[in-house]
């Protein structure tokens, strides 16, 4: 697997493009992009690796993480999976943007929700999805488990924990999500999280100060 990752918007999210190099079949996951700009960057890089968009995936119903969502699916015709119990936020995500000054297309409705049951491939990869509520009631992270890689939304980052003060935030739910979905994985699978930098599952177990 490849991965590039895009920092978008005035929120710094970091948008991922992860692919398999021997199909090209690809995953954009929370698509920040904002401006004709960012779109033309994320377009072009695509284009120039001749990459094959098969999915789009949000962790979350936030808008940062959401900004990109019309135009990823205009321009590539992925499939989209959300977190269904997000929906809430995808609906609010104008007018919560229309808060901060900003201006964004209205987020398509979604091809399929995200469900832990179901069997995803990139290539020959499985795609694990882990059910990670907390910092929103739906949120799940994106786990490919022989590549030993976890995209974690607002979840867990390095050295600290998604916040739990916005709609239907819950520290003790997301404490608990962490401790028994993201700290049950190897210890050195690589955590690629909505801001920030990467990390991994030992070195959050040993350091990061919201979960010892």
């Amino acid at each position: 697997m490849k991965i590039e990752k895009f920092i978008f918007s005035p929120f710094q999210e970091n948008t991922y493009v992860v692919w398999d190099e021997d199909t090209n079949e690809t995953i954009i996951i929370d698509p920040s992009c904002l401006t004709e700009n960012e779109d033309m960057e994320l377009k072009t890089f695509i284009n120039a690796n001749n990459l094959n968009v098969k999915y789009l995936f949000n962790t979350h119903g936030h808008l940062d993480h959401i900004f990109g969502n019309a135009f990823v699916m205009n321009t590539f015709n992925p499939i989209h999976y959300t977190p269904e119990m997000d929906m809430p936020l995808f609906e609010m995500a104008q007018e919560q943007a229309a808060g901060f000054g900003l201006s964004m297309q209205s987020s398509p409705k979604p091809d399929k929700y995200f469900d832990e049951s179901i069997p995803l491939f990139i290539g020959e990869k499985k795609i694990q999805f882990l059910f990670t509520p907390g910092h929103t009631p739906g949120e799940f992270c994106i786990n490919i488990p022989t590549e030993k890689i976890c995209f974690t939304g607002d979840v867990l980052f390095r050295e600290s924990i998604g916040r739990t003060d916005l709609w239907k935030g819950n520290l003790t739910t997301l404490i608990n999500s962490i401790k028994t979905k993201l700290f049950t994985l190897p210890d050195e699978t690589i955590i690629y999280p909505g801001h920030g930098e990467q990390s991994t599952i030992n070195y959050e177990k040993a350091n990061n100060p919201f979960l010892n």
